[in-house]
C-alpha cells in the first residue's frame, strides 16, 4: 500500500523576487536563478525548431568564429568535451554543420556552419532576440553596455590563486 504524506504544503517558501529570491539575495544565487529562467525561456521558444540551448550556443559560436576544433568549442562555450562531442554529433546529422579535416594534424577536425545552419540559426536569433529584448525593455543603451560589461567582468575575475580566468587561454 503506497504511503502519501501527511505533511502539510509549505506555503513560506518565497516567491521569486520575494525574500532572498529578491533584492536581498546573494548576487551569486540571483545570477543562478536568472540564468535558469533565461534558460527556460530560451527552451520554449526554440523547442520547435529542434534546437536546444546548448547547441545555439555552440551553432552562435561556430558562425562566429568557423573552422573550430571540439576542443575549441568546449573552451569557447564552457562546455565539457564530453558534452560537446554529443552536441556536434547531433548538429552533423542535422546538417547544421559539417566537418573538414585539419590541413597538418590528422586527428583534429575543424567544424563550419552549413547554409542549412545558417538558415536554422537565423530562425533561431530572431526568437532568441525577442527574449533578450523584453529582458531588456527598461534599460536604455547605456544601462545595457554597463550590463554587459559588468557581466563580462565577473567572469573574467580571478579566484585568489589562480592564473587565468575561465574561458581564457592564460
Amino acid at each position: 500500500m503506497p504511503t502519501t504524506s501527511t505533511a502539510p504544503e509549505r506555503t513560506d517558501i518565497p516567491n521569486i523576487g520575494e525574500g532572498k529570491r529578491g533584492e536581498e539575495g546573494h548576487v551569486g544565487y540571483l545570477l543562478r536563478q536568472a540564468s535558469a529562467a533565461h534558460r527556460l525561456r530560451l527552451e520554449r521558444a526554440l523547442t520547435d525548431l529542434n534546437v536546444t540551448p546548448p547547441q545555439f550556443m555552440v551553432l552562435t559560436m561556430l558562425n562566429a568564429y568557423p573552422g573550430l576544433s571540439n576542443a575549441d568549442v568546449a573552451r569557447l562555450t564552457m562546455l565539457t568535451p564530453q558534452t560537446v562531442s554529443v552536441i556536434v554529433a547531433n548538429l552533423l546529422r542535422s546538417g547544421a554543420i559539417a566537418r573538414r579535416p585539419h590541413a597538418v594534424h590528422g586527428r583534429i577536425q575543424h567544424i563550419d556552419v552549413t547554409e542549412q545552419g545558417k538558415t536554422l540559426l537565423k530562425q533561431c536569433r530572431s526568437r532568441v532576440k525577442a527574449i533578450e529584448q523584453q529582458m531588456l525593455a527598461g534599460f536604455d543603451a547605456e544601462e545595457e553596455n554597463v550590463i554587459r560589461r559588468w557581466l563580462v567582468s565577473v567572469a573574467l575575475e580571478r579566484p585568489s590563486g589562480e592564473a587565468g580566468a575561465p574561458g581564457t587561454a592564460e
